[in-house]
């Protein structure tokens, strides 16, 4: 799930040119890093991330902060330097960098930013299914912190995208947990795996069919008012889906609805179990 961070910092067109007797790209004179204005170093930086060397450029950024540390290019430095990082794919000292200009910098212009660099660095390396989720988990927490600090930015926009993206992911792992239980007769086990889904990601698209699998599971065990219970949470919510009707087909073939107001029944028992409305 790599993607390329959005960076509003532009590069220098002077990044793309060398600097004459700078010892980063060879040149006849070398000059010693500590004998380097503070915008030549970042120039040098600046140049070696359009060259695309991301994890040099970053050591390189972070000399600027080490020489200059009161300068006016010490701050970007340090968000550059992230930037840089994540892209080399550096992830763990990218959240490094974005960390310590948070620290330094948390209301800055470039703080939404390096939120939003912090999240993108679990999120680009969110795994299939099968495997353990937690760095899904980091994602999400990353990316929900991104809209509860910075709300009013682009990076929030696009964080909430992102979010919706990732709770899809994590309540698509409870799905296939629950049914891996489901499949052996661990009932109870799964129920708990499919209430998840409904509890935490009830937005997401595997709500219907975590619904419908607490129907079968309920069945099961012998728990008929409960199936129909969790059916008529279905069909309220879900009616035109697919998973609405495998259930009440289900519950039709064991003679489980009133033969002459099937739907209705369903709509009144949503009521009074969810509602709490007997009327």
């Amino acid at each position: 799930m790599r993607h390329s961070a959005p960076l509003r910092i532009v590069l220098s067109a002077a990044a793309l040119s060398l600097i004459a007797g700078c010892s980063w790209f060879g040149g006849s004179e070398e000059v010693a890093i500590e004998d380097q204005s503070a915008t030549e170093i970042f120039r040098a930086a600046e140049a070696q991330l359009a060259e695309g060397d991301g994890r040099d450029a970053a050591q390189t950024f972070n000399e600027v902060e080490r020489l200059y540390p009161f300068s006016q290019l010490a701050k970007r430095a340090v968000i550059m330097s992230a930037y840089s990082s994540y892209e080399a794919g550096e992830f763990a000292e990218a959240r490094n960098s974005a960390n310590r200009y948070l620290d330094l910098y948390p209301s800055d212009e470039d703080a939404a930013y390096a939120q939003y660099l912090i999240a993108l660095t679990y999120y680009d390396n969110i795994v299939d299914i099968g495997r353990d989720q937690a760095t899904t988990q980091n994602a999400l927490e990353e990316l929900q912190e991104t809209v509860r600090r910075y709300p009013g930015s682009e990076f929030a926009r696009d964080a909430q995208l992102k979010i919706d993206l990732t709770n899809d992911h994590l309540a698509a792992k409870e799905m296939d947990v629950g049914r891996y239980y489901l499949k052996r007769g661990h009932y109870a086990a799964a129920i708990n795996r499919f209430r998840v889904v409904i509890d935490r990601y009830q937005t997401t698209n595997q709500t219907p069919e975590a619904l419908h699998r607490i129907v079968e599971a309920n069945l099961a065990l012998g728990l008929e008012q409960e199936a129909i219970n969790a059916a008529s949470v279905l069909g309220h919510n879900f009616k035109g889906s697919d998973w609405y009707a495998n259930s009440y087909e289900l519950l039709t073939g064991r003679n489980l609805l009133p033969e002459d107001d099937q739907d209705g029944f369903f709509e009144r028992t949503y009521r009074q179990v969810v509602e709490f409305k007997w009327l």
